[in-house]
């Protein structure tokens, strides 16, 4: 099943309303997205305080990291009910459980229930995701389709900006559970406003033609079952490092025996050995991802605990990186055509391992203390060259009829690789910890680790090329 784009106009004001049709949809996706991304961001410094209320910070791991592991369950039943009757409808129920999700832990009266509310928001996030880049792969020209992508990017951007400072503002003026219930009054008109716009008729799910049936059923379509197995997975590690006990250490092996055996189903066969086009595209996304969001978590602690920075430095280092996202995300856009995909993601990937060299000179006691913020900055540019090329790859190369498929199976791969890459780093980090003076050394090594995925997302960049 896709959807059905509007019709090709023949004169002027057929041209003007095919224009004012796609403006629409793009202002509500992105109205969407960007209120999703708050969503996400907004309530980070939020949660403390929430769970020293609901008498839960021991708890604390698995409140932060659920919503991560939830968005990989919500990815995958978005991609696969995208694909079966159009982006129409996984998009729908996504907003309207991202609403309902975010009154479920305003209302929170344990600390359980909080995290219930967040892992059905992670699922939210990963369906409303997943399903604006189906739609816009099924219903957009190819002449817009790249830009569109490129502003789904950036709609986190803005977030990351503001919405902790806002949030973190409103919290000490009211309460952590008025950052909730905005957000949910927030969420609910660009909601409404996406579900009457794929309810129109030029938007409506059109079936596919039997060559089209033909080639997706020789994707298998992963089973939903599969995909809870992994989000339980990562939820169960995610609560294991609450603790060190015996009941902390199995919860720990579970999840990890949980994502060995089951991650795998849930991605394109020939991932793991970069198979070309599809496979290859979704393992860099991990790679990428990996590297990035674990360099961007580890130069804060740096900066605060070895470094010494003010938080308010520290702070401005995220919005330079969120700055440099979004201009290197709106380059690659301009330059469709004039630079292959295949190229991009292999100097993005390039930059990126220079930004992780800087951060473990930033280690070095004769370096500025800032030199790891710049590091932010640049990894931040060649993150926002690589995720746009990467999903637009990922799009070309999936079957007729399955781009829910290859987007669900590129956020599934970017989850995964953000919580395998900052375990090895967490793991490695805690090895040197204690060695050298203010314990630097755990930070290189850390960082020195990062080197790993960046060199060889460069290396494999060509297997994802466009035939």
């Amino acid at each position: 099943m896709t959807e059905r784009a509007p019709a090709k106009p023949e004169t002027a004001v057929e041209e003007r309303l095919f224009s004012r049709t796609y403006a629409a949809a793009t202002i509500s996706f992105a109205a969407v997205m960007f209120l999703t991304g708050f969503a996400a961001l907004a309530v980070v410094p939020t949660l403390p305080a929430a769970a020293r209320e609901l008498d839960g910070v021991h708890l604390y791991p698995l409140v932060a990291g659920c919503f991560v592991a939830a968005s990989l369950l919500g990815g995958v039943l978005g991609g696969d009910w995208a694909d079966r009757a159009g982006a129409g409808r996984p998009l729908a129920a996504g907003v309207v459980l991202a609403v309902v999700t975010l009154v479920v832990s305003a209302t929170s009266t344990t600390i359980w229930q909080l995290a219930v509310g967040r892992f059905l928001d992670g699922v939210a996030a990963g369906m409303i995701a997943v399903a604006i880049n189906t739609a816009i792969a099924h219903a957009y020209p190819d002449r817009l389709r790249a830009r569109a992508l490129a502003l789904m990017s950036t709609c986190w951007i803005i977030p990351s900006l503001t919405g902790p400072p806002l949030a973190g503002l409103v919290a000490d003026w009211w309460s952590w559970r008025v950052v909730f219930y905005g957000l949910a009054a927030l969420t609910v008109i660009p909601s409404l406003a996406v579900v009457f716009l794929l309810r129109s008729r030029s938007w409506q799910a059109a079936p596919a033609d039997l060559a089209s049936e033909a080639s997706a059923d020789r994707v298998p379509r992963p089973a939903l079952l599969v995909a809870a197995a992994v989000s339980v997975g990562a939820a169960l590690g995610q609560y294991a490092v609450s603790g060190w006990d015996v009941r902390h250490l199995l919860c720990g092996v579970a999840g990890v025996a949980l994502l060995v055996v089951f991650a795998p189903r849930l991605l394109p066969p020939g991932t793991w050995r970069a198979a070309r086009g599809l496979p290859a595209a979704v393992l860099l996304r991990g790679l990428t991802s990996g590297a990035y969001f674990t360099l961007e978590a580890f130069v804060p602690l740096l900066l605060d605990t070895a470094r010494r920075v003010p938080p308010v430095r520290t702070g401005l280092a995220f919005t330079g990186a969120a700055i440099a996202w979004a201009g290197a995300s709106w380059l690659q856009g301009r330059l469709q055509g004039r630079v292959s995909r295949h190229r991009m993601i292999t100097a993005g990937s390039l930059v990126m391992g220079a930004a992780v060299v800087i951060a473990a000179a930033g280690t070095l006691p004769g370096t500025p203390a800032l030199t790891a913020a710049g590091a932010m900055v640049l990894a931040a540019i060649g993150m926002g060259m690589v995720a746009p090329s990467l999903t637009l790859l990922s799009l070309t190369h999936s079957p007729p009829g399955r781009q829910g498929y290859a987007s669900s199976a590129m956020q599934t791969s970017q989850n995964l690789g953000q919580m395998a890459v900052m375990g090895v780093s967490s793991a490695v980090f805690n090895l040197f910890l204690g060695i050298g003076s203010a314990d630097l050394a755990g930070y290189a090594a850390a960082f020195g680790l990062l080197l790993v995925p960046s060199v060889l997302a460069a290396a494999l960049a060509a297997r994802a090329r466009k035939s």
